[in-house]
């Protein structure tokens, strides 16, 4: 192989991201493709190079810059110094290696190019969390790893400590990513007031919680049924069946109650039941009774109201207490959501006869229980800096604490939220991301185009009937044959479920959300992976669907399993004979019910990638529902004898 130094592409373009490809002419055209040792995207200030065969022949290099904006690097960062705060802000990018995420900075430029499978927001400390590699680690504000992402759990910094887990349990780490002790925990929560909630399983019995210090000093041993985390000062904590207490930081009792229940603490009142199994009331810390048992539930104290229920047999009629038990609002609502800053949201099923369709809400204020909006909304969040976030059959917009629309933009159609995010606000509304400045102006907007390599394109395309319908499904773009290409792109439609299945109106019984991403993308084939999720109204969960296409692109064909293999091949034998073996032999598979693998269908759902072929079953197939789609691998090495490698599949992408 010869190695072709392509510097000179780089000037000009100092901060971009550059892809090449090689063709060779074969006679009639540029139709065979070389493959390069890196086909990802490389830095312009690096050794831009190909390689090409030793041998005689014309050959082509394609080059495209990346479709990511000019990054923006940020000076680099020495060794201990406190950068305690950013104004970076995550971005999901959709690319060819499917969604990655990055950040970009106050302007919608990418700051951290994107490479995480999911990334979080920058907390106080100039940390953030990311996913990558399939483990989650941290990074600081250069994009420097802190934290190897080798844990696969972990929570927001809390008083200078995070809580990880990994497969020996819970542990905390420091913000230089260090463990604080090496031991480890079946539960750990975040530290509150110096204390952390732990708990181990426990061979005789029950588990019993005690607390951590931040040094992972088991201060308070385990030695309660159960453990509240600690709120000015103290902590609730059941002792044995019939006994709470609440104690102070170093275990002290501060107070006893003998009662079946005793709930949280909120604005100094407790909830509890007096019998076994009976109504609500609420004590005072000190124990006396502030409000006797009367309701069938009762949520903690929050800027001195409560939230309760009087209706019997787990139905629905809520209302909201003072702290003197007076109502402020009648217990005759299916939903009352306290939102902070003395607003309230009061919720009446959108179909009297199918409550769990959800909610139409309206405003109200919590002091006086007076409705300041009579229009519905579908969605509402809570209160901050004076706004809250709600979406109604249309938009998503801010309301202010008259319960109106706010002046403050954005007003996005669909529904989501926003999320005031520094100095941008950040929307999530169906299913995509877009962040605005305070004026309203849109900085940065998750990309509806997918570059693959000149002269094709994927691009993004959304239906939406009705609000319980969303649908974003695939156009490919770039086909030379227009008459190919609007039968590819009609294909992908249908089998998207872009069409139809959702503009029932209101008879519908079901909700259905749909997507797509580019799953493996080489020379002429393109495998697109479309994915669904059917939720029945009423139901204990939905059910998922996917599937992948594989196209090759020079003459829109969509291949099949048989498509890889020689004619008359016995492959349906061979890989249901590997996939056996690896049910029976790899402890990943031990999920799989018993006896119900008979092997797989000549047309078994299936995709490829540049090592191997992946066969897979849908969920209840063979495995129980949490199992997803069980997966199978099946390297090309073990099945080369039965691949037909001058076919067009296997040609399509070598």
């Amino acid at each position: 192989m010869l190695r072709i130094r392509l510097n000179e592409l780089g000037n000009g373009n100092e901060n971009g991201l550059l892809q090449a490809d090689v063709w060779k002419w074969d006679g009639i055209g540029w139709n065979e493709y070389v493959t390069q040792q890196d086909e990802d995207f490389i830095r312009a200030e690096d050794d831009l190079f190909v390689t090409i065969p030793a041998e005689s022949g014309l050959y082509r290099v394609d080059y495209s810059r990346s479709p990511f904006e000019t990054l923006f690097v940020l000076p680099e960062v020495e060794e201990g110094s406190e950068l305690r705060t950013t104004a970076l802000h995550p971005a999901p990018f959709k690319l060819k290696e499917g969604t990655l995420w990055g950040y970009i900075n106050d302007e919608g430029l990418t700051v951290i190019e994107p490479r995480y499978e999911y990334a979080e927001d920058f907390q106080e400390n100039g940390l953030a969390i990311v996913q990558t590699k399939g483990g989650s680690g941290v990074i600081d504000s250069s994009g420097r790893e802190k934290v190897k992402p080798v844990y696969s759990f972990i929570a927001p910094f809390s008083e200078g400590r995070a809580v990880v887990s990994d497969l020996k349990g819970y542990t905390f780490i420091d913000e230089k990513g260090k463990e604080v002790t090496s031991a480890r925990y079946d539960y750990l929560n975040s530290l509150h007031e110096g204390r952390a909630v732990f708990s181990n399983q426990s061979t005789s019995g029950p588990s019993h919680y005690g607390y951590l210090d931040p040094q992972g000093k088991e201060v308070l041993p385990a030695i309660y049924v159960d453990a509240g985390d600690f709120m000015n000062g103290m902590a609730l904590v059941k002792i044995a069946e019939g006994e709470y207490a609440l104690i102070d930081p170093e275990g002290h009792r501060l107070h006893t109650y003998n009662y079946p229940f005793v709930g949280n603490p909120g604005d100094g009142l407790l909830s509890f039941q007096a019998t076994e199994n009976g109504k609500y009331g609420y004590l005072h810390t000190d124990g006396t009774i502030a409000i006797q048992p009367q309701f069938t539930a009762a949520l903690p104290f929050s800027e001195g109201r409560a939230v309760i229920n009087t209706a019997e047999d787990y139905g629905n009629a809520y209302g909201l207490i003072d702290k003197q038990g007076k109502a402020i609002i009648p217990a005759k609502y299916y939903e009352v959501l306290q939102l902070g800053e003395k607003r309230i949201a009061l919720g009446t099923p959108l179909y009297p006869d199918q409550p769990y369709r959800g909610s139409r809400y309206v405003i109200a204020d919590a002091d006086t229980g007076r409705i300041l909006n009579n229009h519905s909304l579908l969605g509402v969040n809570n209160y901050q800096e004076g706004l809250a976030s709600v979406y109604d059959t249309k938009e998503t917009y801010f309301i202010d604490k008259s319960g109106n629309r706010a002046a403050q933009p954005p007003v996005v159609p669909g529904s989501g939220t926003l999320s005031l995010n520094g100095r941008l606000i950040r929307a999530d509304v169906d299913q995509r991301t877009a962040y605005y400045d305070r004026r309203g102006k849109q900085v940065w907007r998750q990309n509806g185009v997918i570059p693959l390599r000149p002269p094709y394109s994927v691009l993004e395309k959304k239906y939406k009937p009705n609000s319980d319908y969303l649908v974003y499904y695939p156009v490919v773009e770039g086909i030379a044959n227009s008459e190919v290409s609007s039968e590819v792109n009609a294909k992908l439609r249908k089998l998207s479920l872009a069409e139809g299945a959702g503009s029932g109106g209101t008879s519908k019984d079901f909700s259905y959300t749909g997507d797509f991403a580019v799953s493996f993308f080489r020379k002429n084939l393109l495998v697109l992976e479309l994915n669904g999720y059917r939720f029945p109204f009423g139901a204990a969960h939905g059910m998922p669907s996917r599937i992948y296409t594989h196209i090759n692109l020079r003459n829109g064909r969509f291949f099949g399993l048989s498509d890889l293999f020689k004619p008359g091949s016995k492959y349906v034998a061979k890989l249901s004979e590997i996939v056996g073996k690896q049910i029976a032999n790899d402890p990943q598979y031990s999920y799989v019910f018993p006896d119900t693998y008979k092997g797989i269908t000549a047309d078994q759902p299936f995709f490829v990638d540049q090592e191997a072929l992946y066969l897979y079953f849908a969920p209840y197939e063979i495995a129980p529902y949490a199992a997803g789609f069980p997966t199978f691998r099946i390297p090309y090495a073990e099945i080369m004898g039965l691949i037909s490698t001058e076919g067009e599949f296997w040609q399509s992408f070598h």
